[in-house]
């Protein structure tokens, strides 16, 4: 294989799945009260799409073991054209968002020669919390484990998420293969299944797989909170979690980063 390769690319029509969720960052007027134009496309949906680059280059040895990052610069918007770039140098897949001529997301793919090994019993088993209440300063303290409510995209599901996140890769219907766009999803409803949370904005994530997932698979994730701090006066959140399949099977190993209360801006 050369060092350099031609790059790829793959432009998505991006939807905004969570218009009517909890989270108001991704409805229009209360996203505008944050500096935003409009309602944003959720980043784990823009980190899918993202995922379309090296599973096109790798095919199911990414879904098995790859080893992908990303970062969100700037927001995608409901209806706008993402128009994603990848370009190999040595093992590297370099990817590229960009939206409305603007930079919206940075990341990188490789392939790694073996799956890394990780324990399950490392990672302590805890439910989510009984009953939610709203985000405080106990809510993701540092150390502290977090569980999930167990979630599958089964059936209909995992044929509507693929429409969902404009997925055009025949290889999960065809293989009957979860999409790893969900995995970073279950990352998000740690912090959701564990407080009430306001408006809120999924940074980046790094997320190492370690099993191709089925459709149908019952998701969970066993995180604990590695950071909780103020930048900018805006409350940050990182989470180290191991995403398991049945309970039983590690699926991926995730850092996952977001803004938990974001800095509202002040009005004109």
């Amino acid at each position: 294989m050369a060092s350099r390769m031609a790059s790829q690319t793959y432009r998505v029509s991006a939807y905004n799945t969570s218009k009517l969720s909890e989270n108001k960052i991704h409805d229009d007027a209360v996203a505008r009260k944050f500096g935003f134009s409009g309602g944003l496309v959720p980043g784990v949906d823009v980190m899918a799409y993202m995922m379309h680059l090296p599973v096109e280059r790798w095919g199911r040895d990414f879904l098995a073991r790859g080893l992908i990052e990303a970062r969100f610069v700037k927001p995608v918007y409901d209806g706008e054209t993402a128009e994603l770039s990848g370009t190999m140098s040595g093992d590297v897949l370099s990817i590229e968002v960009h939206s409305r001529g603007e930079l919206c997301a940075t990341g990188t793919a490789s392939l790694p020669a073996s799956t890394p090994a990780f324990a399950i019993d490392d990672y302590r088993q805890v439910a989510a919390v009984a009953e939610r209440r709203p985000v405080s300063a106990s809510s993701y303290e540092v150390g502290k484990w977090l569980g999930t409510i167990p979630r599958d995209w089964a059936g209909d599901a995992a044929k509507e998420y693929l429409v969902d996140i404009r997925e055009t890769d025949p290889i999960y219907l065809r293989e009957g293969l979860g999409h790893p766009g969900l995995l970073p999803r279950v990352m998000n409803f740690v912090l959701v299944d564990n407080a009430i949370l306001g408006p809120w904005i999924h940074v980046g994530t790094r997320m190492q797989l370690l099993s191709a997932s089925e459709i149908g698979d019952e998701l969970t994730a066993r995180a604990r909170v590695t950071g909780n701090y103020d930048k900018k006066g805006h409350r940050f959140v990182e989470l180290d979690a191991l995403v398991l399949g049945n309970g039983t099977t590690p699926l991926a190993h995730c850092w996952h980063i977001a803004i938990t209360q974001p800095r509202e801006q002040e009005a004109a």
